[in-house]
């Protein structure tokens, strides 16, 4: 193994070298090494793709689909895509000139902010929320201004107007719903307020909305079907279809802006794979039935939990979408969530995240994901059942 030149030893990116690898990848690895234990820590859909999806990816590779594709994504789906965001969110784009294929929804982010921003801006953004938004900010050198949701967990016109006015110089917004930690999204009227605030200021809007498609109560309302102009619209097909592993994403946005976030992606990964474009083209026309029956079964899988969290003493913000319950830690167990999510680990085998890691508002809180299968959930329950009886007992 070499070693590396000790004049060397000190030359990395500073900023990067500051800030911490992706906290819930680092509590899910500890927590692999515990044996038998259940970890309900990523957002890790437990469904297998597809089979009419699979076969695509199997067409393209036998059509030989192993070259580079234009930067912007094999045209074919950026019109899916197009299609699609017109059709279920009356978000109108020109596929030549305003969607963009990545690489995931993460690097759809990362992009965004690096073709848009400059060291020293300013972004705003809500907590309790998602940690790569803030690393990808801090390496950056763009300042971050928090706002604290808690404990609704929704960001109020009134919260927004009072930040934008402490720091009138601020860049952009980034808005996530329905919202990795909570669940919580927001309704037709709630949308419309926070784009009535918006719309007053110079301000680009990035708008995160992977879990479109998981939302169980009301219909999604897209932000950049009312603010075209200021939005970058960040989605991919992780979520809705399962493809966590076939890593496509895709920005959409006015063609001025997209311009520069084309140029950083290109310098980036150049382009997507081609047959997992072809995967991704599959779901966007032929994939609507499938979002609708993981949705069905995520909906199950929450009721079933908020039931069973409820019987044990434990109160959670009611996800309207995603696949996440972000519950608060009764006042009688101990309220120092990563100490908590260490002992349920260690005492009853049961992986959870704790809630501060994802920002201001989330102390005292833990994160459930229900990305798994019902027996596992029930199971998950059980165990959790056992350690409020042995706390009990213990008093």
């Amino acid at each position: 193994m070499p070693a590396t030149l000790s004049a060397l030893s000190e030359t990395y990116n500073h900023r990067l070298a500051a800030i911490l690898p992706s906290p819930i990848r680092v509590i899910d690895s500890e927590f692999a090494q515990i044996p038998g234990i259940l970890r309900l820590t990523l957002g890790e859909p437990d469904f297998a793709v597809p089979a009419h999806i699979k076969e695509a990816v199997k067409r393209a590779v036998d059509a030989d689909d192993s070259h580079y594709a234009t930067a912007w994504g094999h045209v074919s789906l950026r019109e899916a895509i197009a299609d699609y965001l017109a059709t279920q969110f009356d978000a109108k784009y020109d596929p030549q000139s305003e969607i963009l294929v990545t690489v995931g929804a993460s690097e759809a982010i990362y992009a965004t902010f690096n073709g848009l921003l400059n060291p020293g801006d300013k972004i705003i953004i809500p907590t309790p929320t998602f940690p790569m938004y803030e690393a990808i900010a801090e390496a950056m050198g763009v300042e971050v201004i928090g706002i604290n949701t808690a404990p609704e967990f929704v960001l109020t016109p009134a919260k927004l107007e009072a930040a934008i006015a402490e720091h009138p110089d601020v860049k952009a917004v980034m808005f996530n719903y329905p919202s990795n930690p909570t669940g919580v999204t927001y309704s037709d009227a709630e949308v419309h307020a926070i784009a009535d605030v918006l719309k007053q200021h110079e301000l680009l809007v990035f708008s995160d909305e992977i879990y479109a498609e998981l939302i169980y109560d009301a219909p999604h309302t897209s932000i950049a079907s009312i603010l075209p102009e200021q939005t970058i619209l960040i989605s991919g097909l992780s979520k809705s279809h399962a493809m966590t592993g076939y890593r496509i994403g895709y920005i959409a946005g006015p063609a001025d802006l997209m311009k520069h976030v084309g140029k950083m992606h290109q310098f980036l990964v150049t382009t997507a794979p081609g047959p997992m474009m072809a995967a991704a083209e599959e779901a966007l026309r032929n994939g609507h039935q499938d979002a609708v029956d993981m949705r069905n079964e995520y909906k199950a899988r929450r009721d079933m939990l908020v039931a069973g969290l409820t019987e044990l003493g434990f109160t959670a913000a009611q996800p309207g979408g995603a696949f996440y319950l972000f519950v608060k830690i009764p006042a009688w167990l101990d309220q120092d969530d990563m100490a908590f999510i260490h002992d349920v680990a260690n005492t009853v085998k049961l992986g959870i995240v704790a809630g501060s890691i994802f920002g201001a508002g989330g102390e005292g809180y833990v994160r459930l994901s229900y990305a798994a299968s019902m027996e596992d959930l029930q199971e998950a329950l059980v165990r959790l059942g056992q350690y409020v009886a042995l706390k009990k007992t213990a008093q």
